[in-house]
């Protein structure tokens, strides 16, 4: 499978020789040495896949990847870290950000190959998740998947993408419902009682990378209770993760008033 990649890393090595070894395997390579530089690159070389270190000058790695999902034009580009950060809470951080792998250094070159085509297969089924949605678009239509190979923070930005309506049923350590118009999320609810409402709901749903999801297409007619785009929603969710895990604590969001 050639794809273009994108190797964002402050080390020239790692560039010149992970950028080797993909060519070899017929891949179209661009480099950067730091995440505002790679950012750039991302929007004239429009990757298939973007591979980048954590520990970088000017722009970080956990600031670029945030900033790369925060943007609809390139939100659903895989990413996978490659750093020397090798911790737990370091793998966990990355994950929530929204990378689709996480490779410590020092690495070994066949397990590297492997992983890369791997996460190129796993954005053919994103894609693919979008062209049912664009070829089904009649009401009541259902769209079913396992959260583990299509994430909630995917699965909204293809809903926004695609500007569709209808209800996202989300069942992992509880069940969250989303409504969505036109690609905007409207309320979102946790099914417990007293579970959290609104934003904080959709917050709490985009940390679950394990279980199941239904969207059925439909019209729905109801105030806009969070009154944020999808993409604000997403970006503010990342923040949120990236400060829990270090330790900062977030004030809860005021709710608007209701209408």
């Amino acid at each position: 499978m050639s794809s273009r990649i994108l190797i964002v890393d402050d080390n020239p090595w790692v560039r010149r020789m992970v950028g080797t070894m993909l060519k070899q395997g017929g891949h179209t390579i661009e480099t950067a040495t730091n995440g505002e530089e790679g950012l750039a690159k991302a929007d004239t070389f429009t990757p298939d896949l973007i591979m980048t270190d954590v520990m970088m000058e000017q722009m970080d790695g956990w600031t670029f990847v945030r900033t790369l999902r925060s943007r609809p034009e390139t939100s659903m580009i895989p990413v996978i870290f490659l750093t020397a950060l090798d911790s737990e809470e370091d793998r966990i951080r990355g994950f929530r950000l929204g990378a689709d792998d996480y490779m410590p250094k020092p690495f070994r070159f066949e397990e590297l190959n492997l992983r890369v085509e791997r996460t190129l297969r796993s954005i053919n089924r994103v894609q693919q998740t979008a062209k049912n949605l664009r070829e089904h678009s009649d009401a009541n239509v259902s769209l079913k998947g396992d959260l583990a190979q299509l994430g909630v923070s995917s699965l909204l930005t293809i809903l926004e993408m695609e500007r569709k309506s209808g209800i996202l049923v989300i069942n992992s350590q509880e069940t969250g419902r989303v409504f969505i118009r036109e690609g905007n999320v409207l309320a979102a609810s946790l099914d417990e009682p007293g579970g959290l409402t609104g934003a904080p709901a959709v917050y709490e749903m985009l940390t679950w990378s394990e279980g199941a999801f239904q969207f059925t297409s439909l019209d729905v007619d109801m105030d806009d209770q969070i009154q944020t785009s999808t993409t604000h929603l997403l970006m503010e969710g990342a923040r949120r993760m990236d400060e829990a895990e270090a330790g900062v604590t977030t004030e809860p969001p005021q709710e608007p008033a209701a209408s």
